[in-house]
């Protein structure tokens, strides 16, 4: 790529269609070289902020920028073919009719659909030898990458993924979502995907914006989403979460679990959030292990405690917990986040 990565600013955005509000005071930086991932329920508002970034609609309100140049603000629009957006859409969209080589050299003026950027694009996912086949040759994997060095041919400085994988079945959508990974990152093309996958969002984004009901509830790198939610319903979206009542008296928090240190002082009635990982388990307490899911690097174990609360456990793949297994759970996390 011989062009510049350039970042991407959203500021005061809103959008409806009809009596419908879609998006609602939107902002949004990206910074260039990197990539975020727009992650949250269906029908929240993430592909329709994609098709405004790429020009396929215009915001009822607010500004759109790329490297700082006016996308759309008040009566200022740039047409989305002046843009230099690259998008991959969630069904491919190739062209059934023509060869993998013409499908990727579409978008290209006409004097170079037939030369070396076709197949550099082709050459960066992986498929050189496959310029003359039709797509409907091809399996998932591949038709996915074809779509992708039609969105790069041109060398756009922002590419857009609107739910790249979802086409995909879980083993093939893992192998193509790393290779995908390592060419961004090699490119350095800054880069927005919709997914509503919380697994996906954390591998592929640099930084994660969660949305619901058209407005961002949170912004930042997936490891504070994850550890330090800013809701209840943000902690429960991005990762399973024991959500306990208890009451706060300064940095602790009496539970059902005994008392458990917190990240901010809280005092009166409080909602504790804890990740199964921080919880462990030991043989011969007074709770009961009603149910076990193994995945193979780990297992979930659902407890009752006391008869009454359940909460699940992040337990070790050689662990042997079985239903009906008496056990004590202890907290072995930092300092827990609690909402009043």
């Amino acid at each position: 790529m011989d062009q510049q990565a350039r970042g991407v600013d959203v500021a005061g955005v809103d959008k409806s269609f009809g009596d419908t509000s879609v998006l609602r005071g939107i902002d949004l930086a990206v910074e260039p070289g990197t990539s975020l991932a727009l992650l949250g329920p269906s029908g929240c508002g993430k592909t329709t902020l994609l098709r405004l970034i790429a020009g396929l609609e215009r915001p009822d309100t607010g500004s759109i920028r790329v490297g700082g140049e006016t996308m759309v603000e008040g009566n200022s629009w740039v047409p989305p073919e002046k843009r230099n957006i690259g998008m991959v859409f969630q069904d491919w969209a190739l062209f059934p009719h023509l060869t993998v080589g013409r499908n990727v050299g579409y978008g290209l003026p006409r004097a170079e659909r037939k030369g070396p950027r076709v197949h550099e694009a082709l050459d960066m996912v992986g498929l050189a030898d496959l310029a003359d086949r039709m797509p409907d040759t091809l399996s998932g994997g591949q038709q996915q990458r074809v779509a992708l060095a039609r969105a790069i041919a041109p060398r756009p400085t922002v590419l857009l993924l609107d739910e790249p994988f979802s086409n995909l079945d879980s083993a093939l959508r893992v192998g193509v979502r790393t290779e995908v990974h390592r060419l961004l990152v090699e490119l350095g093309i800054t880069s927005i995907f919709v997914t509503h996958d919380q697994e996906e969002a954390f591998v592929l984004g640099d930084q994660v914006a969660v949305m619901q009901d058209g407005r961002i509830e949170q912004i930042g790198a997936p490891q504070d989403i994850y550890r330090t939610p800013s809701s209840p319903w943000i902690a429960s979206f991005v990762g399973e979460v024991n959500v306990l009542n208890g009451t706060g008296s300064g940095v602790v928090a009496d539970t059902v679990l005994g008392e458990l240190p917190l990240a901010t002082p809280s005092n009166g009635p409080v909602s504790v959030l804890v990740r199964p990982e921080d919880l462990s388990l030991s043989s011969d307490g007074p709770n009961t292990v009603t149910l076990t899911e193994y995945y193979g690097h780990d297992m979930m174990v659902t407890v009752s405690i006391d008869g009454d609360t359940e909460v699940q456990v992040r337990a070790a793949a050689r662990a042997s917990w079985a239903r009906g297994d008496q056990v004590s759970v202890a907290y072995i996390g930092e300092a827990a986040n609690a909402f009043v």
